[in-house]
This record gives C-alpha cells, structure tokens and sequence, in this order.
C-alpha cells in the first residue's frame, strides 16, 4: 500500500488523512512520547493576561539558573530554545559539515544536517568532525549507559546527544556528559511536561558554542507561557518520580500483553518501543478504523517500515490497543 504518511508522530488527524479515512470523535493516540500523567492542579491560576501582554525574559533567567543548581555548571553553558528543534537548526547553521548521525535517528536531524552521513555504530564516531546521538534512542527506546567512554575516546570529535527522553529512564542511570568539553547536550521540556504546545527546550554545551547559537537565534524565541509553565513543574519535585513510577508499573504490562498477543515486541529502556509488523501500512490503516494512532517508523534508516512505535498510555487505553493488535492476529 503507497502512502504519503506524517514526518512525525502526533498530530493523529494528519495520519488519517494520509489513508484517506475520516477520524472518529474519539482518537487515542499511542504516537506521540509525551507523558500522559495529568497536570498539576495548581496550573490553573496562570495569569494569562499578564503572561500575553508582556515580552517574556528573552535570557530565561530563572530557569537557567535552576538548571545551573541542578548540573552544577555555569549558567552562561546554558540556553533555552523554542524546543529542541531550534537548537537543532540553529546547532546545523554552525556546525553543517564533516557530520555523522548514529542511525536510527530523530528525523529533524537530516532535515536539519543534509550533507550528514548515516552511521550504525560508535566505532565510526572517530571519522567525523561532529556526530549525533539520540539516547534514549528514538524510535528505539534504548538507552547506550557508557556513552562517556565514547566521547572520552574522540576528544577531537563534537558529540551533539539528544537526551529529550533521559526522564523517562526507569531502569539505568545516566552519565554525567555535561563535564565534556566535546559534548553538546540536548533537552526536551516538552516532553517530560508535556508542554509540546508551547514549545521549549534548553542546550548545554561550553560558552563559545552557546555564544554562537544566541547570536543565530530570534530575541524571545521561548514564549512567557512555554518558561511559566516550565518554572511551575520544576517546582513540583516529585513530578518526575511519578512519572518514572507510573511507566515503571505499566510499560512492562503493555509490552507483555503485545507479545502474548503474538507480535514481536523490541526491548526498550523507556515508556515507547517498536512492535515488529509484516504489513505496517495494514495494520495501521485497521488500527485508525478503531479509532487507535501508532506511529509508522518509515522516514527511520535502517528500519524500513518493519516496525510501529507505540508509546505507553493509560493502563485501560494499552488494554484496548492490545485486544485490537490481538484481532489483527486472529
């Protein structure tokens, strides 16, 4: 089946118009990493008129500073981005050469990098300038825990590691990078607080690097809403280690419930994993028909649509996402 499918996972209603099919009222969406534990009550008295009427602090000020506490770094190795693709493209506009990116790969970034080439292990990392790393992996939700080794090993090699889903980690414990001088590290907020509609992110790499990429940035670039928001969930400090704990418990159940259901399921060290398939496009256009997104893995090198992604959710929306994968079995 030839199909013109999403650059990305949400947004479910733009893949049910690459199968033609009308979306239901209802669609429950297993494409989209953002976490689905609920808000904080204390979020509803944001002072919208305020927040709209005036410039937010272009600096982001206060959040630096909580990120400089918790990392015990200088504030000014630190920038905040209008999410982690800005500093994306803006980390392409000064570094757009001699470029590796360890497949598979978040997609932005051969958007981004065009002249990068494709790598499938860290023995290559050496042959390159600059080299990118998602870890945790997406779309494969493994987690590589002695990355330090690697970028210890090339000092004369730019490591750019996208850690958008290093909250999510259940099992291992991170490296500290944050101490390389040839790492650039990359964030995500809008994932771990699901704040995907408001867009934000940070960089941490040493001052020259972070210089540069301000001076390639828009003034304001992170909204007063994305930085408020954001300001309040790091307050709440337990929030994450409920998050943690709430796909600690369930990610384990859905996975084994996809493979009593006969599909094989890949390990993953986070709360999103890849289901092998036969027929992605059937499958998926079945699973829209029921109201049920999961995300292709087509535009991954490497994976060549053999697989879906699918992101853990509620513990009853994971029990009908697996009865309807179990009915494409029968």
């Amino acid at each position: 089946m030839k199909i013109t499918v999403p650059i990305h996972g949400a947004n479910p209603q733009n893949l049910y118009a690459a199968f033609s099919i009308k979306p239901p009222g209802k669609i429950i969406d297993f494409s989209t990493n953002t976490n689905v534990l609920s808000w904080p009550q204390n979020f509803c008295d944001v002072d919208i008129e305020t927040l709209a009427s005036n410039y937010p602090d272009s600096e982001c000020a206060r959040l630096r500073e909580i990120i400089s506490s918790r990392e015990n770094i200088s504030p000014s190795r630190i920038l905040f981005t209008n999410g982690i693709n800005q500093a994306i493209f803006l980390l392409a506009g000064i570094f757009p050469d001699d470029t590796a990116i360890l497949q598979p790969c978040y997609t932005e970034y051969e958007r981004a990098f065009t002249d990068a080439q494709s790598i499938f292990t860290l023995d290559d990392a050496g042959k390159f300038s600059h080299v990118i790393i998602c870890n945790p992996n997406n779309p494969t939700g493994k987690f590589i825990p002695d990355l330090s080794h690697t970028i210890a090993k090339y000092p004369d090699t730019l490591f750019i590691i996208d850690e958008a889903y290093i909250d999510f980690l259940t099992r291992l414990k991170p490296d500290r990078l944050t101490g390389f001088h040839n790492a650039v590290i990359l964030r995500s907020l809008t994932k771990i607080f699901h704040l995907s509609g408001a867009r934000i992110g940070y960089v941490i790499a040493d001052d020259n690097i972070i210089d540069a990429l301000k001076n390639r940035m828009p003034s304001w670039s992170v909204n007063a809403f994305a930085q408020e928001l954001a300001l309040r969930f790091f307050a709440d400090g337990e929030f994450c280690g409920r998050t943690r704990e709430f796909y600690r418990a369930n990610t384990p159940l859905f996975m084994e419930g996809l493979r009593n259901a006969g599909f094989c399921v890949m390990d993953s060290d986070v709360h999103y994993f890849l289901v092998r398939v036969n027929d992605d496009a059937e499958i998926i256009r079945r699973l829209l028909l029921k109201g049920i997104a999961v995300r292709h893995t087509r535009n991954f090198a490497g994976l060549f649509g053999s697989y879906i992604r699918v992101a853990t959710r509620s513990p009853e929306e994971n029990n009908m996402l697996v009865a309807a994968m179990k009915g494409e079995c029968e």
